[in-house]
Order: structure tokens, then C-alpha cells, then sequence
């Protein structure tokens, strides 16, 4: 099946994509081919790049367009209802159930169903999503009858999910059944001068909403805007273009100063991890990492601690060895703590053993469970702050609402 170029623009314009970067074309290229069959999709791109488009080009291209069309987001739905809500639930099958429910792939028969953050879905879903794309049947939550339902399944996500299916947490079997047909929708910094052209959409479209004239920018602030990253991509675009249309009320020739002002400044942070890109690590991960390695060299210094406790004769020759994680393990410490004094003479080998050293063995249980302690206070602390609504505490931790759902399970920390 060729696609001509007028019939890729055609679709675009239907659909509100933005763009001619040949990786954007392409990959409406392959929605358009693979929409007349019922093969499944897998839709790949970075948060905020327009992948719901592209499963709506597939559903409204194919034969399936006057079904019915729902998109879930599987990261938003908590693990213990997210069966429930896919496949429905008898009466009485669990407490609450106070009466039988349809699921969504009972109601969207016949239709498409777009399963956004397919990588968010517990390993349990999964088999029985894994049942539904093989035989298309399903049983409720609580039922013992086979049902049956065609729908076809678009997934999307915006994680690697082999390295899911390394680490066991998603179904090898899923992710081959999911990506007979893989779409690759290609992030903003990727896409080369589209950025200028939604940059026009979007400060036309403000200028009408807030009725004001609509923002431009200069050589250098253009070059700017074309430069920088755009982690959030096409949301994040969108949003500063709105700020700078109702903020920048007196001048709307936007220069590149006025623009540095609303661009994000780039993290000075360093890669922590190896082969991981770092635009996909996410704040709390670097906090745990950081608090991860000032353990590891918390028990270092105490292994030192007592070796030289044993023999006193070699402990001023080991303290000079490890000079530098005595010295950096202080700093680190002393925003939190009272400094790490080991009275320590530096022209002589005179060290007091009482008032040196003391057995830190005791130590290690606690010193071990200092991570679990802080994501418990954390969670606690998020959710005083949103009185207990767990959608603003889970956006507030920068974690889904399942995993939410999931700590306060493991914390104990319903009410």
C-alpha cells in the first residue's frame, strides 16, 4: 500500500499534527498502512509527544471507525481496581463490589481501545490482556464464565520495555504480541524546525483565546528556542508559549533574553547512570541515588572504624589512606548532622582508642533502612499536603497513582 505525500498531509491536518520532519511523516506513513488491518500497534515516544494522535489516525482510518474509541491510561488506575476496570466485576466479588460492572473491553466490543503507559500495567494484567489479544476472551473479576470481545488493542509507552522484560517486570510474551507493527513517534528536539511552526500554531491560537496580539520572535531568540531540548516536548512547548502570550502583555516581539527567562536552565547534574538517558531519570531517583552512595560510604567508613579499633597501631596509617572519604563523608554530613569528629593528630600516631573510636556495628540495622524511612515520610508529608487526595500527592512524588496506591499498602498507611 503506498501513501502519497497530499494524503500524509491530509491525515495530518485532520488529525492537528504539526510538522514535515521525514521521522514525523514516517511515522504517520505507518499508522496509515497498518489502520485497515486489525494487527496490533505499539506506539514508542518520550512523554508529551503526541502519541494518542497517532492511535486515533489508526482507529478513524480503519474499518473499526464506527466503534467506539477509548483511551486508558494504565499508569493512573491503582493495581488493586485496574482488573475491574479493564475486564469488569460480579457482585459481591470483592468488597465494595455492590454491583456487577462492564469492563472496558466488554463495552468497547468492536472498537479500539489505546492502553497509554502499557509499561505502568501489573504482571497480573498482563496475562489476562495477554489472553484477550490471543483468543479474545476475558473473564470477570470473580466470574468463572469465558466471555468474548474483538477489539483491537494500540498500546503506547514511554519506557524501554525490553529492559522492562529484563528486569521481569513485563511479560516477554506481551511485549512481542504488542509490537507486531512498532511506531516510533520521534520527540521535539528531533523534529528540527517544526518546533518553529507549532511555536506560530500556538501563539495564533492563544492570541484568540486571551484576544490580545499574538507573540513573535526575533533571529536570536528563534535560534534559542531551536536549541534547546524540550524534555516535555510538544505539552512543553505549548505551555511556555502560553505563558509568554498573557505575560508578556507590554512587548510581543520576544528577544532572546525575554525568552531565556521562561526556558528552564539546563541541570548541571552528571550522568549517574551508565547507559541510562538522563532526561528519563527522574528527580526522586537521583535523590535515591545520591542517599544510595552516601550509605555505601557511611558502611565503608565504619568497616574502617573498626579494623583500626582492632589494631590500634595501624589505625592512623589507614585513616591517612581514606583521607578523602573521611573528609568528603564530613562535609556531606554536616547540613544534617553535628560534624564527624575523630580527633585525629596529624604530626603523630598518638590515638586515644576510648575517645576515638566507638562500636558503630549497632549501627547498620537502622543505617539500612534509612531509604525506606524517607520514601514513608515522604509519602506522608505529600499526602497531609493534598488532605489525603492521592492523584495531587502521586503528582506531587512524581509517581503514578498505582504506585501510590501500592506504598501506602506496603507502609501501612491507610486510614
Amino acid at each position: 500500500m503506498v501513501i502519497t505525500d497530499a494524503e500524509i498531509q491530509s491525515v495530518k491536518l485532520r488529525y492537528g499534527i504539526i510538522g514535515n520532519s521525514p521521522l514525523l511523516n514516517n511515522a504517520v506513513n505507518v499508522a496509515m498502512q497498518v489502520a485497515p488491518t486489525d494487527m496490533s500497534v505499539l506506539i514508542t515516544g518520550e512523554s508529551g509527544s503526541g502519541k494518542e494522535s497517532f492511535s486515533k489516525i489508526i482507529h478513524y482510518q480503519s474499518s473499526r471507525k464506527h466503534g467506539q474509541f477509548i483511551a486508558i491510561n494504565c499508569g493512573s488506575i491503582p493495581e488493586g481496581t485496574i482488573d475491574s476496570e479493564l475486564f469488569g466485576h460480579e457482585k459481591g466479588s470483592f468488597t465494595g463490589a455492590h454491583e456487577a460492572r462492564k469492563g472496558y473491553f466488554e463495552v468497547t466490543n468492536g472498537g479500539t481501545m489505546f492502553l497509554d503507559e502499557i509499561g505502568e500495567m501489573p504482571l497480573g494484567t498482563q496475562a489476562r490482556l495477554l489472553r484477550v489479544l490471543e483468543n479474545g476472551e476475558f473473564i470477570k473479576v470473580g466470574s468463572s464464565k469465558v466471555q468474548k470481545t474483538d477489539v483491537r488493542v494500540v498500546a503506547a509507552t514511554n519506557v524501554n520495555l525490553l529492559v522492562k522484560v529484563e528486569q521481569g517486570k513485563f511479560r516477554e510474551d506481551l511485549y512481542y504480541r504488542l509490537s507486531t507493527v512498532p511506531i516510533y513517534v520521534p520527540p521535539l528536539r528531533e523534529r528540527g524546525k517544526d518546533i518553529e511552526l507549532l511555536f506560530r500554531k500556538f501563539a495564533t491560537d492563544f492570541a484568540e483565546k486571551y484576544r490580545v496580539k499574538p507573540i513573535s520572535l526575533t533571529d536570536e531568540a528563534r535560534e534559542l528556542l531551536l536549541k534547546y531540548r524540550f524534555p516535555g516536548n510538544i505539552r512543553q512547548l505549548k505551555n511556555l508559549v502560553e505563558q509568554m502570550s498573557v505575560l508578556s502583555s507590554e512587548n510581543k516581539e520576544i528577544t532572546a533574553e525575554i525568552l531565556s527567562h521562561y526556558i528552564p536552565k539546563d541541570s548541571n547534574l552528571p550522568a549517574l547512570y551508565k547507559d541510562h538517558n538522563l532526561e528519563n531519570i527522574t528527580e526522586r531517583e537521583i535523590l535515591y541515588k545520591i542517599l544510595f552512595d552516601l550509605r555505601k560510604d557511611m558502611n565503608d567508613l565504619k568497616k574502617i572504624v573498626l579494623e583500626s579499633s582492632a589494631n590500634p597501631s595501624q589505625a592512623a596509617q589507614i585513616i591517612k589512606d581514606h583521607a578523602g572519604l573521611f573528609e568528603g563523608l564530613q562535609e556531606d554530613l554536616k547540613p544534617a548532622h553535628e560534624p564527624v569528629v575523630l580527633n585525629i593528630k596529624s604530626e603523630g600516631a598518638n590515638i586515644e582508642e576510648e575517645e576515638t573510636f566507638e562500636d558503630v556495628a549497632h549501627e547498620a540495622e537502622d543505617d539500612s533502612l534509612s531509604i525506606v524511612k524517607k520514601e514513608k515520610e515522604l509519602i506522608m508529608r505529600a499526602l497531609r499536603k493534598n488532605n489525603n487526595k492521592r492523584k495531587y500527592a502521586a503528582r506531587d512524588l512524581g509517581i503514578s497513582e498505582r504506585t501510590l496506591y501500592r506504598k501506602i499498602k506496603e507502609y501501612q498507611l491507610e486510614e
